[in-house]
């Protein structure tokens, strides 16, 4: 059976241990890198990050972007959105489509 694990600040990702998700709490880049890599190995199919840590280790994200399995995606933290979930949602589709269906080229 497949896990879903969420990686990010601590106060940002307590909450989905409520829900029966698995959480790695961490505020650095280095060690949130070494978790997705370590957990993408494992049986999860699904992988939250939080905006925050995927800027910090996107070259890393991008290894998994045209896996089917874990889908790496990144959500806001307790800061809010910065939006960069936003923005890689319309680089997948762009990719998919092969044209900004979304925003039509404007950000």
């Amino acid at each position: 059976m497949y896990k879903i694990g969420v990686i990010g600040e601590r106060d940002s990702v307590l909450g989905f241990k409520a829900v029966g998700l698995d959480v790695f709490p961490t505020s650095k880049g280095e060690e949130a890198k070494h978790t997705l890599h370590r957990i993408a190995k494992e049986d999860y199919a699904i992988i939250y990050i939080t905006e925050g840590l995927a800027v910090q280790i996107q070259k890393d994200i991008d290894e998994y972007k045209d896996l089917k399995i874990p889908a790496v995606i990144t959500i806001p933290g307790k800061e809010g959105s910065s939006g960069a979930g936003m923005d890689n949602v319309r680089k997948s589709v762009e990719r998919a489509v092969g044209a900004d269906i979304l925003f039509g080229g404007d950000k």
